[in-house]
């Protein structure tokens, strides 16, 4: 039995996108996970999406996991994570987080600072830098920021984390695991337990500070 129900948010160009909705029975806060370059379902940090998504149902949170429609394509990708953000606040949902990898993590950045309905929190993990820098400044104060990635990235260095950081503002935190690839399966545990805490926390109204 799967702990998710199949969506498609359907666009204006007659084009749909597919979704994995994890329903939480009368939750206001959700979060929307999206992947990289990979595409299809695709995670880091030996499956963090779908296992955190299935646990914050349990504190009252919903996810929607996107499977972009051309995942090398980032002004597509940032369409597709506008679309369900629309989506989620007419299902009713008033406090969204927004988490990409890689690619993604880019993407999640323009979206929030496009979306014209409000984002809360934003989570990156081995972002890129390209196409977010600009406009990463203009997440917060009402939008807080986590940013996570391995020292050993061979994909993505962490100074494109470091440079997003440097040009956002609070609230804003920062964490680069020492030894850890672009995939970050050598911290997943660790990663598990701060992209939890930082969204029970950001969901709840109370978002991380920076140290």
């Amino acid at each position: 039995m799967t702990d998710y129900r199949r969506v498609h948010l359907e666009l204006l160009d007659d084009g749909h996108i597919e979704g994995r909705l994890y329903p939480a029975p009368g939750a206001q806060a959700a979060v929307i996970w999206v992947g990289g370059i990979g595409g299809g379902w695709d995670t880091p940090a030996r499956g963090l999406y779908p296992t955190l998504a299935t646990e914050l149902t349990d504190n009252g949170i919903a996810s929607l996991r996107l499977k972009f429609r051309n995942p090398r394509e980032m002004e597509m990708g940032i369409e597709d994570v506008l679309a369900a953000v629309s989506y989620l606040y007419h299902e009713g949902f008033s406090r969204l987080a927004l988490v990409g990898h890689s690619l993604g993590g880019a993407v999640v950045i323009r979206a929030a600072a496009e979306a014209t309905e409000p984002v809360t929190t934003v989570v990156t993990l081995a972002s890129q830098s390209r196409g977010a820098e600009p406009v990463v400044g203009r997440l917060g104060p009402e939008c807080s920021l986590l940013l996570l990635h391995g020292d050993a990235d061979k994909v993505l260095s962490s100074e494109a984390s470091m440079a997003l950081f440097r040009n956002a503002q609070e609230p804003k935190t920062l964490r680069i695991y020492p030894g850890a690839g672009h995939v970050l399966d050598e911290v997943a545990e660790e990663v598990h337990g701060e992209v939890k805490r930082w969204l029970l926390a950001a969901l709840a109204g109370r978002e991380g500070r920076s140290p």
